[in-house]
């Protein structure tokens, strides 16, 4: 086995070889648009002073996110598609699996956050400009990166403490915590056990609070 290893084999589609040309062309006009699309978003909330107030305000820390997100995992695949090798260098894995979970929990707070918004904008009409004054919106919004990338912090030195197989091939087209955990030449329960924790915490709940929220508001609407 090996701690520290040189880099990983990323499986990915490599099954379904016949597919790669079309992933690689689909996946690229979708990664443009999403590029095109959320810099367009920042910069016309940010550009347009109608457009100023607290949902705007959201939507472009998320359309900021998904940038983030996707320069993080896109590239590496297309790379991946175009040729061959299908590989990822050891510092490579790490920052990748270490900014996308860190961005993946951040969004499902940040919607969360968002569901909030609308839920205090459509039930709570007359209260709604003192309820989400700028200083509350900077500070769920600072709760929102920062629980985020606590959680990747401490789910990226859990993982690769980890002493690893020596194939190091992850069945996954990029670094996942699952796929990653699988390649341990170690118990892992306890490590799948603070996953399912994780889990409960940044994507069951979350989602409750969101159903709960839109809940509310189809109510009040109806």
């Amino acid at each position: 086995n090996s701690s520290n290893p040189a880099g990983f084999i990323l499986l990915g589609f490599s099954d379904q070889p016949q597919l790669e040309t079309i992933l690689l062309l689909v996946v690229s006009i979708i990664y443009v648009l999403t590029l095109v699309g959320n810099t367009a978003i920042i910069l016309v909330s940010y550009l347009n002073p109608k457009l100023h107030k607290p949902m705007y305000f959201f939507l472009a820390n998320l359309s900021f996110l998904d940038l983030c997100f996707t320069a993080s995992i896109v590239p590496q695949m297309l790379w991946n598609l175009k040729g061959p090798e299908k590989t990822i260098s050891y510092t490579g894995c790490v920052i990748q699996f270490y900014i996308a979970l860190g961005l993946g929990s951040t969004e499902c707070i940040l919607l969360t956050v968002m569901a909030y918004d609308r839920f205090n904008a459509i039930c709570r009409p007359l209260h709604y400009g003192v309820i989400m004054h700028p200083q509350l919106l900077r500070r769920l919004a600072a709760v929102a990166w920062i629980s985020g990338f606590v959680e990747s912090t401490v789910q990226t030195i859990l993982v690769f403490q980890l002493p690893l197989c020596s194939h190091h091939r992850v069945d996954d087209f990029m670094c996942e915590e699952p796929a990653l955990i699988k390649i341990a030449c170690v118990n892992t329960a306890f490590l799948e056990n603070e996953l399912s924790v994780a889990s409960v915490l940044y994507v069951v709940i979350p989602l409750g609070l969101i159903l709960v929220s839109y809940g509310c508001i189809a109510r009040s609407v109806l």
